[in-house]
């Protein structure tokens, strides 16, 4: 079911008198299931929609929309399709309890996977699912392969009937879809020889498989401790040999390096990372693959347009994993603005010290840590902390937050989003 809930003011949907609670029934005769059919199905100038309202009046639009212009509809948010796997490092498994319930939904939805870029495990798909992938042409998708040998994958996934992935993938990419994958390294089950196999498995699927990550797994004080554990610095860089081996064959044969691993696995490797233009456009920088790099980026790009800095005390508030890579990024940034920036490295106050990601931190251990710095100009919290609802993982949001703290907080994603550029106030 496909209900209206938001139509923008003097809108094509307005006009025909389209309003919050009402049933989107078809497009040209065609039954509506979710989203996706109805952006893909309304995308046309002409078409007829049917609807129902909540009184239950059937009504029938034809619709006529000038190139260009949007209908002004909001859908109601889907029904997330939930994840049939249980996986030992799950992070959802891994989280304490007494928060909001939204955490605790797995999801593994390939809607999702090619509107927002989570990565999905396809263990769900039906024969009506692919033909729709294939129909509405929804590339790319990211992929969580873990392991292409089908019982080790099934071991990890710890379900018995996930499909065979590589014949997965290989049907879809006869459809012309392409994928963004991702193998989350398990010590003891997917390493070695099996990360071997994988890699070239994914390589032999040609152009299909845009990249591949290699991200070591990460655990909570919540995990499965007795189940799972993270790999070694030893176990670390003996993937990244196997990684760096493939680029360079990648980039030989297509340009590019292809396979990437990610800054927490250089990092517990003890290994420097690449240089930026390794990582292209940054395809996966959301999963941790080229971070600091991007950053970096970022403010060199900015550059000639950030404000003078001068004289103002900036504090950057970050996880563990990032705070060893941070003064990189604060080099540039403090050459570009002539600030002084402070590194604030913060410990996980909610999941425990194992988990480093800034985008994990909890509003409290933010507003602890700022309480201790009340001589700052101005204060950054990560912005991918901040949920799409204003609130941290712990429900402090970001507006008490800032009431609270000593200091003036912005949120920020790269640096140049946080002042002002030149000539702006």
């Amino acid at each position: 079911m496909v209900r209206v809930q938001a139509v923008a003011p003097n809108s094509i949907a307005s006009d025909l008198g389209l309003a919050p609670g009402f049933e989107l029934l078809s497009v040209d005769g065609r039954t509506i299931e979710d989203f996706l059919d109805w952006e893909f199905l309304t995308a046309e100038d002409q078409f007829t929609v049917s609807a129902c309202s909540p009184q239950g009046v059937l009504y029938e639009y034809d619709i006529e929309r000038p190139e260009g212009s949007a209908l002004g509809v909001e859908l109601e948010p889907p029904h997330i399709r939930r994840c049939a796997n249980r996986c030992d490092f799950c992070f959802v498994d891994g989280l304490p309890d007494g928060l909001r319930q939204s955490l605790y939904i797995r999801d593994d939805d390939y809607r999702l996977s090619f509107r927002y870029g989570n990565f999905a495990t396809l263990t769900n798909l039906k024969s009506k699912d692919v033909r729709r992938i294939l129909e509405y042409r929804l590339s790319p998708l990211y992929v969580s392969v873990h392991a292409t040998d089908p019982i080790t994958r099934r071991r990890l996934l710890r379900n018995p009937r996930a499909p065979s992935i590589v014949p997965q993938l290989a049907q879809l990419a006869d459809g012309g879809i392409r994928f963004h994958t991702q193998i989350v390294l398990q010590p003891g089950l997917n390493d070695g020889a099996l990360l071997e196999q994988s890699i070239d498995d994914l390589y032999g699927l040609g152009d299909a498989v845009l990249s591949v990550s290699v991200v070591p797994v990460g655990l909570t004080e919540y995990s499965k401790m007795h189940l799972v554990r993270e790999p070694t610095a030893a176990e670390c860089q003996a993937a990244l040999e196997l990684v760096d081996a493939v680029s360079e064959r990648a980039r030989s044969e297509r340009g590019h390096p292809w396979v990437y691993g990610s800054d927490d696995l250089y990092l517990a490797a003890n290994a420097p990372l690449p240089p930026a233009s390794d990582y292209g456009d940054f395809e996966q920088v959301e999963n941790g693959v080229g971070s600091v790099r991007f950053l970096q980026t970022r403010v060199r790009h900015a550059h000639g347009g950030l404000a003078d800095l001068s004289g103002q005390l900036i504090g950057v508030l970050t996880g563990t994993a990032m705070g060893r890579l941070m003064p990189q990024v604060l080099d540039v940034l403090t050459q570009a603005t002539g600030g002084t920036f402070r590194l604030i490295i913060l410990e996980n106050g909610l999941f425990g010290a194992s988990v480093t990601s800034a985008g994990l931190l909890p509003g409290r251990t933010f507003l602890h840590a700022l309480r201790d710095h009340p001589d700052l100009d101005v204060a950054l919290v990560p912005a991918e902390a901040v949920g799409d609802h204003g609130a941290f993982l712990d429900d402090l949001t970001f507006d008490e937050l800032t009431k609270q703290s000593p200091v003036a907080v912005r949120p920020s994603y790269d640096f140049a989003d946080a002042f002002p550029h030149e000539g702006q106030p």
